[in-house]
């Protein structure tokens, strides 16, 4: 047992302790690595979206000085490993598996074709050119009207360019749909666009053929996962492979995935028995990490006359690209469960088709699916408001599901079955408080109003945030000699702040000073298994993990304890770092001759929902199509809060994003496939000074009943509804034109063509 009174460092705004080494320069990034007798890796990419293959020319980069080898698929066997789903792996979906590298056909530009490795990037970049690829051009699917023609085929064998239909099913969606007095209905789209952090992607990867073991730098997100699958790749044990994480610039639901590079570079470093390095570029970046979003939906609502949303229908179509790997039906399954949101709708028959096309694989970017389903869920309820004569914040209120519904069930999704329940909240309440806070009342006032040349507008919206993905996650706590205490855990840092926020809950656990704590995280050799962060998972599940170690570890303390007390177990005091027994004690330091090492899992399968409603104000010159942003508000409740200010901090930053795709970011193809905008000059980014009056308020009102620490994920909440809430704000602020934006982005020019249009229509 323990004695002193408890710490509370769980709940305090403690200042990320990780920014000090990031703010001096002292961060250690893949690109800060290098090995002895190194050499580096650039990867040849096909220039063409769609073809086959009918020759690959290396001979004279081979034979270029410098240069160690060039492999292409027949160097990896018959026929090149393949990526595999980590996330819905049904066998339906295995024929659209990427090969590491690319034979018989390419369907992306920017798949991989070859690997050249030479003693500098330099020399590697020239032999590129001396390659010689010979492709019979085949037609490019560059979207929903030519993936449906098959004028080509991405996988002949499939024999069309669906891959799978998710369907979301509860009640009886026809039913309701013909008792509705109202029904709404239109189509949407969100464009492709994906995470851009920091920092590209890059490995350094040693083969040590003495001891036949593969070592490789620069994992992240999902280590485990990754080493499992690189493992089958090389056809080695899992456990002769460690990976080891660094620093990264951001991950975003992109950094970490499995993409071909996670195979190539290390089978490069075993077939020439060096340390190879591979640092991907920023234009690599944009053509060959994983896109996002990129979805139409043609979808109605149900409604009664006094508000009732009765039931959702419809189908939508997600452009997934020319593979599915590791997560790539993650966001369509997202659109389809999820539309529903924190609305109480009974009924709802909702499908989405996966279709492939010659354009870069899509996977998962911070809320994947539910952006877009926000989306095309709080448009319909602004056009029923519309309709019905009502306020929209009341046909809001009036459907929210209440704190008595809880646990709530959402529509279950299949193919691969999905059953899942709010698990707990007060959403009316939250939505009140945001109404307060933003002045809803006294704003309505402008809404559609034209002051000093520009059109004002407000909206508000709702949403839910899953989190807490399991099945597991790993701690491992050692005592040290010296007293310390060393935290290793399954759990990957992506920018999140997980060194501040584990070591607080650590403190309390133990009851031990914040500075006698070290957190280690994500590295393949610091336990058993580990399954990462994703799906605002890290804190819930890492957390959780650490709470039951720190119960077996005091326990074990206690057993040293008496040892070295000689006294039973039982009678043993923990107090701070010290042992006692009557007036005898003995402190953690050197308490036992070995450190004193445990290790626990803790198993969930139910998802935690934070839940929140954002309101914006807006105003749109009509001139010009500009869209400024004068205010932006979250209200989110995330059930426990570890640390307020690492949180505040991951709702702004997630609103920014969502801004940004609201408005800038947009991965254009042409008809040919090929990617229009291929670097930072015309992919545009949201800085600093675009958005700068965003406010986030965070409440502790239900914690979840599903993990002891009660905290709900809370990463991805801020990103979520912006979509939808920015795009209906400027509805209201050009109400009197009749303009009703059904796409998103939300860019000066398709905005000003709607007022363009809006005009000629009243003309």
């Amino acid at each position: 047992m323990t004695l002193r009174q408890p710490n509370s460092f769980v709940g305090r705004p403690v200042e990320r302790i990780e920014d000090l080494r990031f703010l001096r320069g002292k961060g250690f990034y893949i690109s800060d690595l290098s090995r002895p007798n190194q050499l580096h890796a650039v990867i040849f990419r096909s220039p063409e979206a769609h073809g086959r293959i009918k020759r690959i020319g290396i001979e004279r980069a081979r034979a270029l000085k410098g240069v160690h080898a060039v492999i292409i698929a027949s160097d990896l066997g018959p026929t090149p490993p393949h990526i595999p789903l980590r996330l819905q792996p049904l066998p339906e979906l295995v024929p659209f598996h990427q090969p590491m590298l690319a034979f018989e056909k390419v369907r992306y530009v920017g798949e991989p074709v070859a690997v050249v490795v030479a003693d500098t990037a330099a020399i590697a970049e020239d032999a590129l050119e001396l390659i010689e690829l010979d492709i019979e051009t085949l037609p490019a699917i560059t979207g929903r009207a030519s993936a449906e023609a098959a004028q080509s085929v991405l996988f002949e064998g499939h024999g069309s360019n669906e891959a799978l239909v998710w369907t979301a099913v509860r009640g009886n969606a026809d039913a309701a749909f013909a008792k509705a007095d109202l029904i709404i209905k239109d189509t949407f789209r969100v464009q492709r666009h994906a995470a851009m952090f920091m920092e590209p992607r890059g490995f350094v990867a040693e083969w040590q053929a003495d001891t036949q073991r593969m070592q490789v730098w620069g994992a992240a997100k999902v280590a485990w996962a990754n080493r499992r699958i690189l493992a089958t790749a090389l056809q080695i044990d899992e456990h002769a492979i460690d990976m080891f994480e660094l620093d990264v610039g951001g991950g975003f639901g992109s950094r970490g995935e499995f993409y071909p590079e996670d195979y190539l570079i290390p089978a490069a470093a075993r077939i020439v028995g060096r340390p190879v390095k591979w640092i991907e570029d920023r234009r690599e970046h944009l053509m060959c990490a994983n896109h996002a979003r990129d979805i139409e939906c043609n979808v109605e609502m149900a409604l009664s006359k006094d508000g009732l949303i009765l039931g959702l229908r419809g189908m939508s179509y997600s452009d997934n690209g020319a593979y599915l790997r590791t997560n790539g039906s993650v966001g369509p399954r997202n659109i389809s469960q999820f539309m529903s949101g924190p609305y109480k709708i009974e009924n709802i028959h909702l499908q989405t088709t996966m279709l492939t096309t010659n354009k870069t694989p899509s996977g998962t970017f911070r809320g994947p699916g539910r952006f877009e389903t926000d989306f095309v869920r709080e448009r319909l309820i602004d056009l029923a408001a519309s309709q019905l004569g009502m306020d929209r914040a009341v046909i809001r209120r009036k459907n929210l599901v209440r704190d008595e519904d809880m646990p709530y069930p959402l529509a279950t999704i299949t193919p691969y079955e999905s059953v899942t329940d709010l698990d707990s909240g007060d959403y009316p309440a939250v939505f009140d408080l945001c109404m307060t806070e933003f002045g809803w009342a006294e704003k309505s006032a402008l809404a559609g109003k034209l002051i000093d040349g520009r059109y004002h507008g407000i909206a508000i919206g709702s949403f839910i945030e899953g989190g807490a993905a399991g099945p597991k996650e790993d701690a491992r706590l050692v005592l040290e000699l010296d007293g310390t205490l060393t935290v290793y855990l399954g759990s990957s840092a992506v920018g999140q702040g997980l060194q501040t926020i584990m070591t607080q809950i650590t403190a309390d656990a133990m009851e031990m000073p914040f500075d006698q704590i070290r957190v280690l995280h994500g590295s393949t050799s610091h336990v058993k298994d580990g399954f990462g962060s994703y799906h605002s998972r890290s804190t819930v599940m890492g957390g959780s993990a650490i709470l039951l170690a720190a119960e077996k570890l005091k326990d074990k303390i206690c057993e040293a304890g008496a040892a070295a007390l000689g006294c039973a177990k039982e009678q043993v005091l923990i107090d701070g770092q010290t042992v006692r027994h009557g007036d005898r004690s003995v402190s953690f330091a050197g308490l036992s001759p070995e450190p004193i090492d445990v290790e626990a899992s803790f198993f969930n399968k139910k998802y935690t929902y934070a839940y929140g409603t954002q309101a914006a104000h807006v105003s749109v010159d009509p001139g010009t199509g500009h869209v400024r942003v004068h205010e932006y508000l979250s209200v989110e409740d995330v059930g426990r809060m570890i640390n307020p200010l690492t949180l505040h901090g991951q709702a702004i930053g997630a609103i920014v994003q969502g801004l940004g795709g609201t408005f800038l970011e947009h991965l254009i193809y042409d008809e040919n496939g090929q990617l229009q905008t291929g670097s930072l000059a015309d992919y545009l980014l949201p800085t600093a000074s675009d958005f700068p009056k965003i406010r986030a308020i965070t409440l502790e009102l239900k914690p979840s009943p599903n993990n002891p620490l009660g905290a709900k994920g809370a990463g991805e909440g801020g990103i979520i509804p912006v979509g939808g809430i920015i795009t209906n704000a400027v509805a209201n602020a050009l109400s009197s034109l009749g303009v009703e934006p059904m796409e998103l982005p939300l860019s000066p020019s398709r905005v000003w063509k709607l007022i363009d249009d809006a005009r000629k229509r009243i003309v």
